[in-house]
Protein backbone atom coordinates (compact mmCIF):
# COMPACT_ATOMS: atom_id res chain seq x y z
CA UNK A 1 0.00 0.00 0.00
CA UNK A 2 1.90 3.54 -1.58
CA UNK A 3 1.47 6.77 -0.11
CA UNK A 4 -0.66 8.05 -2.23
CA UNK A 5 -2.96 5.12 -1.53
CA UNK A 6 -3.01 5.31 1.90
CA UNK A 7 -3.51 9.40 1.95
CA UNK A 8 -7.08 8.68 -0.46
CA UNK A 9 -8.11 5.98 2.21
CA UNK A 10 -7.25 8.23 5.42
CA UNK A 11 -9.40 11.59 3.39
CA UNK A 12 -12.21 8.83 3.03
CA UNK A 13 -12.18 7.83 6.50
CA UNK A 14 -12.24 11.34 7.98
CA UNK A 15 -15.18 12.01 5.27
CA UNK A 16 -16.93 9.37 7.02
CA UNK A 17 -16.33 10.24 10.06
CA UNK A 18 -17.73 13.45 9.15
CA UNK A 19 -20.66 12.88 7.38
CA UNK A 20 -21.99 9.37 8.07
CA UNK A 21 -21.17 9.46 11.96
CA UNK A 22 -21.46 13.23 12.33
CA UNK A 23 -18.50 14.06 14.60
CA UNK A 24 -18.18 17.13 15.65
CA UNK A 25 -14.89 19.52 14.40
CA UNK A 26 -13.21 18.93 17.64
CA UNK A 27 -13.20 15.09 17.26
CA UNK A 28 -12.75 14.99 13.73
CA UNK A 29 -9.65 17.33 14.46
CA UNK A 30 -8.14 14.49 17.16
CA UNK A 31 -8.52 11.99 14.78
CA UNK A 32 -7.02 14.05 12.06
CA UNK A 33 -4.14 14.71 13.98
CA UNK A 34 -3.43 11.23 15.34
CA UNK A 35 -4.07 9.29 12.01
CA UNK A 36 -1.78 11.88 9.76
CA UNK A 37 0.62 11.37 12.98
CA UNK A 38 0.44 7.42 12.13
CA UNK A 39 0.19 7.36 9.07
CA UNK A 40 4.03 10.08 8.96
CA UNK A 41 5.54 7.04 11.71
CA UNK A 42 5.05 3.71 9.48
CA UNK A 43 6.25 5.32 6.23
CA UNK A 44 9.42 6.79 7.88
CA UNK A 45 10.30 4.24 9.51
CA UNK A 46 9.51 1.46 6.32
CA UNK A 47 6.91 -0.59 8.20
CA UNK A 48 3.89 -2.36 6.07
CA UNK A 49 0.32 -0.98 6.60
CA UNK A 50 -0.70 -4.42 6.23
CA UNK A 51 0.29 -6.15 9.68
CA UNK A 52 0.82 -5.53 13.31
CA UNK A 53 4.81 -4.67 13.43
CA UNK A 54 4.52 -0.75 12.44
CA UNK A 55 1.58 -0.49 14.63
CA UNK A 56 3.34 -1.99 17.79
CA UNK A 57 6.26 0.30 17.11
CA UNK A 58 4.06 3.23 16.49
CA UNK A 59 2.71 2.14 20.70
CA UNK A 60 5.90 1.75 22.45
CA UNK A 61 7.23 5.17 20.91
CA UNK A 62 4.36 6.92 21.98
CA UNK A 63 4.30 5.13 25.77
CA UNK A 64 7.92 7.04 26.20
CA UNK A 65 6.12 10.22 25.95
CA UNK A 66 2.30 10.22 26.04
CA UNK A 67 -0.16 9.84 29.23
CA UNK A 68 -2.17 6.80 29.38
CA UNK A 69 -5.25 8.60 28.67
CA UNK A 70 -3.18 10.37 25.41
CA UNK A 71 -1.87 7.09 24.29
CA UNK A 72 -5.30 5.58 24.79
CA UNK A 73 -6.91 7.92 22.54
CA UNK A 74 -4.51 7.30 19.67
CA UNK A 75 -4.88 3.79 19.74
CA UNK A 76 -8.31 4.41 19.33
CA UNK A 77 -7.84 5.87 16.56
CA UNK A 78 -5.61 3.61 14.41
CA UNK A 79 -8.15 1.14 15.85
CA UNK A 80 -11.07 2.85 13.97
CA UNK A 81 -8.63 3.52 11.11
CA UNK A 82 -8.12 -0.01 10.34
CA UNK A 83 -11.89 -1.24 11.49
CA UNK A 84 -12.94 1.23 8.73
CA UNK A 85 -10.23 -0.16 6.19
CA UNK A 86 -11.39 -3.78 6.90
CA UNK A 87 -15.15 -2.63 6.45
CA UNK A 88 -13.99 -1.51 2.52
CA UNK A 89 -11.92 -3.79 2.01
CA UNK A 90 -8.82 -2.45 1.44
CA UNK A 91 -6.88 -4.79 3.79
CA UNK A 92 -7.97 -8.36 4.90
CA UNK A 93 -7.62 -8.33 8.71
CA UNK A 94 -7.47 -6.12 11.14
CA UNK A 95 -3.91 -6.09 12.49
CA UNK A 96 -4.80 -3.92 15.43
CA UNK A 97 -6.80 -6.45 17.02
CA UNK A 98 -4.25 -7.77 18.69
CA UNK A 99 -2.80 -4.33 20.16
CA UNK A 100 -3.98 -3.77 23.72
CA UNK A 101 -4.95 0.01 25.02
CA UNK A 102 -3.86 0.76 28.50
CA UNK A 103 -5.51 1.00 31.59
CA UNK A 104 -6.67 4.70 31.37
CA UNK A 105 -6.05 6.69 34.32
CA UNK A 106 -9.27 7.64 36.09
CA UNK A 107 -9.04 11.27 36.79
CA UNK A 108 -11.35 13.82 38.07
CA UNK A 109 -13.14 16.19 36.35
CA UNK A 110 -11.90 20.00 37.74
CA UNK A 111 -14.75 22.16 38.66
CA UNK A 112 -15.14 25.60 39.50
CA UNK A 113 -16.95 25.72 42.51
CA UNK A 114 -20.68 27.70 43.09
CA UNK A 115 -19.12 31.18 44.02
CA UNK A 116 -16.43 30.93 41.43
CA UNK A 117 -18.82 29.85 38.79
CA UNK A 118 -21.07 33.00 39.97
CA UNK A 119 -17.93 35.58 39.98
CA UNK A 120 -16.69 33.70 36.51
CA UNK A 121 -20.65 34.74 34.91
CA UNK A 122 -20.77 38.26 36.35
CA UNK A 123 -17.69 39.50 35.49
CA UNK A 124 -18.28 39.61 32.04
CA UNK A 125 -19.57 42.93 30.77
CA UNK A 126 -23.06 43.61 29.23
CA UNK A 127 -22.10 46.54 26.89
CA UNK A 128 -22.52 46.00 23.18
CA UNK A 129 -22.84 43.51 21.09
CA UNK A 130 -20.01 40.75 21.81
CA UNK A 131 -20.33 41.13 25.27
CA UNK A 132 -23.37 40.26 25.13
CA UNK A 133 -22.82 37.24 23.14
CA UNK A 134 -20.25 36.34 25.69
CA UNK A 135 -23.08 36.59 28.73
CA UNK A 136 -25.42 34.46 26.85
CA UNK A 137 -23.02 31.50 25.43
CA UNK A 138 -21.80 30.99 29.14
CA UNK A 139 -24.76 31.60 30.83
CA UNK A 140 -26.65 29.01 28.43
CA UNK A 141 -23.78 26.54 28.91
CA UNK A 142 -23.60 26.20 32.50
CA UNK A 143 -27.32 26.35 32.73
CA UNK A 144 -27.67 23.59 30.65
CA UNK A 145 -23.96 21.86 31.35
CA UNK A 146 -24.46 20.94 27.05
CA UNK A 147 -20.50 20.54 25.57
CA UNK A 148 -19.07 24.15 24.31
CA UNK A 149 -18.98 22.45 20.57
CA UNK A 150 -23.00 22.13 21.24
CA UNK A 151 -23.61 25.60 21.29
CA UNK A 152 -21.47 26.35 19.11
CA UNK A 153 -23.39 24.13 16.51
CA UNK A 154 -26.94 25.39 17.49
CA UNK A 155 -28.98 27.94 15.21
CA UNK A 156 -31.68 30.30 16.20
CA UNK A 157 -34.42 27.62 15.32
CA UNK A 158 -32.85 25.51 18.24
CA UNK A 159 -33.52 27.33 20.94
CA UNK A 160 -36.57 27.98 22.81
CA UNK A 161 -37.10 31.34 24.89
CA UNK A 162 -40.64 31.30 26.40
CA UNK A 163 -40.35 27.53 26.85
CA UNK A 164 -37.29 28.23 28.51
CA UNK A 165 -35.43 25.21 26.27
CA UNK A 166 -33.41 24.37 23.90
CA UNK A 167 -32.74 21.07 21.55
CA UNK A 168 -29.39 20.13 21.44
CA UNK A 169 -27.23 17.87 18.93
CA UNK A 170 -24.92 15.70 20.78
CA UNK A 171 -22.46 12.98 19.55
CA UNK A 172 -23.47 10.88 17.18
CA UNK A 173 -26.43 13.20 15.61
CA UNK A 174 -28.07 12.33 18.86
CA UNK A 175 -30.35 14.92 19.88
CA UNK A 176 -31.99 16.04 23.11
CA UNK A 177 -33.54 18.57 25.11
CA UNK A 178 -32.49 20.38 27.78
CA UNK A 179 -34.46 22.96 29.94
CA UNK A 180 -32.32 26.64 30.64
CA UNK A 181 -32.81 28.62 34.02
CA UNK A 182 -34.46 32.59 34.31
CA UNK A 183 -30.68 34.21 34.05
CA UNK A 184 -29.88 32.30 30.49
CA UNK A 185 -32.80 33.51 29.41
CA UNK A 186 -32.59 37.06 29.90
CA UNK A 187 -28.93 36.92 28.74
CA UNK A 188 -29.67 35.71 25.43
CA UNK A 189 -32.47 37.84 24.56
CA UNK A 190 -30.49 40.36 25.72
CA UNK A 191 -28.13 39.25 23.33
CA UNK A 192 -30.49 38.55 20.23
CA UNK A 193 -31.77 42.12 20.51
CA UNK A 194 -28.74 43.96 20.26
CA UNK A 195 -27.27 41.49 17.66
CA UNK A 196 -31.27 42.32 15.69
CA UNK A 197 -29.70 45.83 15.30
CA UNK A 198 -26.90 44.84 13.53
CA UNK A 199 -27.22 41.53 12.05
CA UNK A 200 -30.37 40.49 10.54
CA UNK A 201 -31.09 36.83 10.73
CA UNK A 202 -33.48 33.48 10.38
CA UNK A 203 -34.34 30.80 11.89
CA UNK A 204 -31.35 28.23 10.29
CA UNK A 205 -29.05 31.42 10.69
CA UNK A 206 -26.34 30.66 13.45
CA UNK A 207 -26.84 31.46 17.09
CA UNK A 208 -24.20 32.63 18.36
CA UNK A 209 -21.78 34.57 15.42
CA UNK A 210 -18.35 36.15 15.97
CA UNK A 211 -17.73 40.04 14.95
CA UNK A 212 -18.36 39.67 11.03
CA UNK A 213 -21.34 37.77 11.69
CA UNK A 214 -20.43 34.30 10.91
CA UNK A 215 -20.66 30.95 13.59
CA UNK A 216 -18.56 31.60 16.18
CA UNK A 217 -15.42 29.18 16.37
CA UNK A 218 -14.49 26.65 18.98
CA UNK A 219 -10.82 28.47 19.01
CA UNK A 220 -13.00 31.75 19.37
CA UNK A 221 -14.65 31.03 22.41
CA UNK A 222 -11.68 29.21 24.08
CA UNK A 223 -9.94 32.40 23.31
CA UNK A 224 -13.08 34.01 25.29
CA UNK A 225 -12.79 31.44 28.14
CA UNK A 226 -9.51 32.65 28.87
CA UNK A 227 -9.79 36.52 28.76
CA UNK A 228 -12.79 35.66 31.27
CA UNK A 229 -11.34 34.30 33.32
CA UNK A 230 -8.22 36.19 33.42
CA UNK A 231 -10.66 39.83 33.62
CA UNK A 232 -12.75 37.55 37.02
CA UNK A 233 -8.85 37.07 38.72
CA UNK A 234 -9.58 33.25 38.23
CA UNK A 235 -6.14 31.60 38.09
CA UNK A 236 -7.71 27.55 37.95
CA UNK A 237 -6.35 25.92 35.10
CA UNK A 238 -9.92 24.96 33.61
CA UNK A 239 -11.17 25.08 30.03
CA UNK A 240 -14.32 25.22 28.39
CA UNK A 241 -15.24 21.73 29.49
CA UNK A 242 -15.03 22.58 33.07
CA UNK A 243 -18.82 24.56 32.92
CA UNK A 244 -19.79 21.53 31.87
CA UNK A 245 -18.01 20.21 35.18
CA UNK A 246 -19.48 22.36 37.15
CA UNK A 247 -22.76 22.38 36.24
CA UNK A 248 -23.28 18.74 36.92
CA UNK A 249 -21.21 18.77 40.16
CA UNK A 250 -23.40 21.90 41.34
CA UNK A 251 -26.78 19.80 40.00
CA UNK A 252 -25.62 16.58 42.44
CA UNK A 253 -24.98 18.59 45.47
CA UNK A 254 -27.96 20.36 44.87
CA UNK A 255 -29.93 17.00 45.03
CA UNK A 256 -30.58 16.19 41.78
CA UNK A 257 -31.27 12.27 40.63
CA UNK A 258 -28.24 10.97 38.65
CA UNK A 259 -30.06 9.62 35.74
CA UNK A 260 -31.48 13.64 35.42
CA UNK A 261 -27.86 14.74 35.36
CA UNK A 262 -27.54 11.91 32.58
CA UNK A 263 -30.48 12.47 30.54
CA UNK A 264 -29.33 16.17 30.74
CA UNK A 265 -25.67 16.19 29.86
CA UNK A 266 -26.16 13.67 27.21
CA UNK A 267 -24.28 10.44 28.40
CA UNK A 268 -24.85 7.39 27.00
CA UNK A 269 -23.94 5.29 29.82
CA UNK A 270 -24.67 6.03 33.40
CA UNK A 271 -21.02 4.76 34.09
CA UNK A 272 -20.14 8.23 32.55
CA UNK A 273 -22.08 10.20 34.64
CA UNK A 274 -21.16 8.43 38.12
CA UNK A 275 -17.80 9.99 38.43
CA UNK A 276 -19.41 13.16 39.34
CA UNK A 277 -20.64 10.94 42.46
CA UNK A 278 -16.63 11.02 43.26
CA UNK A 279 -16.14 14.75 43.35
CA UNK A 280 -19.60 15.06 45.51
CA UNK A 281 -18.03 13.20 48.48
CA UNK A 282 -17.76 16.71 50.80
CA UNK A 283 -21.18 16.96 50.29
CA UNK A 284 -22.47 13.80 50.95
CA UNK A 285 -20.56 13.70 54.11
CA UNK A 286 -21.97 17.18 55.04
CA UNK A 287 -25.33 15.09 54.90
CA UNK A 288 -24.01 12.37 56.77
CA UNK A 289 -23.22 14.46 59.52
CA UNK A 290 -26.72 16.35 59.66
CA UNK A 291 -28.08 13.20 58.97
CA UNK A 292 -27.15 9.99 61.34
CA UNK A 293 -28.12 10.08 65.08
CA UNK A 294 -25.40 8.33 66.25
CA UNK A 295 -22.06 11.13 64.79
Amino acid sequence: MNCEKIGKIKEEFLSYLQYERNYSENTLRAYKIDIEEFISFVINKGYSFLDHHGIRAYVVEKYKVLRKTSLSRKISSVKSFYRFMKKRGYVERDPTQIIKSPKSEKRLPKFFTVDEMFHFLESIPTNGLLNKRNKAIFELIYSTGIRAQEALNMNIEDIHIEGMWVKVKGKGGKERIVPFGKKAKEAIIDYLEERGKKFKFGEKDPLFVNKKGKRLSYRGLHTLMRNVKFRAGIHKNLALHGIRHSFATHMLDGGADLRFIQELLGHSKLSTTQRYTHVSIDKLMEIYDKAHPRK
